[in-house]
């Protein structure tokens, strides 16, 4: 069996995005911080996140059978702090809209609506699929992302000047 401290300092050795996800029950928002979200699928669009099993926002999520996932800017290390905390009212002072009937923060890097297509546990957590209803995005905002325990951004992210991936993959295939 592994070290768990081996582990946890070889996973803190990966970028993972920085993310929000939400419920609403009652009109009262529920969220928490989530590193652990990945899009799975184009067709159907499909994305994936994990939530501890003592989780109150889980027991929201299968509740409602929909989630909202704000992916983070790069100024907003403070809202995932926020909403990492145990004892606090996590939306107190934070700027939030009902969309698609989902609790959306305000000024963020992305946001998704989704339905729950699929639960699978995962040890401790619960890996959900989410089917995604609703999604927008602010392209000129660089993400959230966490590394070796500290927030911060892809450091090329926002000085690019050069052609977009997509551009020289597309010359490529000419």
């Amino acid at each position: 069996m592994i070290d768990e401290q081996a582990f946890r300092s070889s996973m803190a050795g990966v970028c993972a995005p920085v993310t929000v996800v939400t419920a609403l029950v009652d009109g009262t928002p529920y969220g928490a911080t989530v590193s652990s979200f990945a899009s799975l699928s184009l067709e159907p669009p499909l994305v994936s996140i994990a939530l501890d099993r003592r989780s109150n926002l889980l027991a929201r999520v299968q509740e409602q059978g929909r989630f909202g996932v704000n992916v983070l800017g790069h100024t907003q290390d403070g809202l995932a702090v926020s909403f990492a905390r145990q004892d606090a009212d996590r939306f107190a002072g934070v700027s939030w809209a009902a969309d698609a009937g989902l609790p959306r923060l305000i000024g963020t890097a992305g946001w998704l609506a989704c339905d729950v297509h699929r639960c699978v546990e995962a040890g401790d957590h619960l890996m959900l699929f989410g089917l995604v209803r609703n999604a927008r995005s602010n392209n000129e905002l660089a993400p959230l992302v966490y590394l070796r325990r500290t927030f911060g951004t892809h450091s090329r992210f926002t000085a690019r000047t050069g052609s977009v991936i997509a551009d020289l993959v597309a010359a490529c295939a000419r």
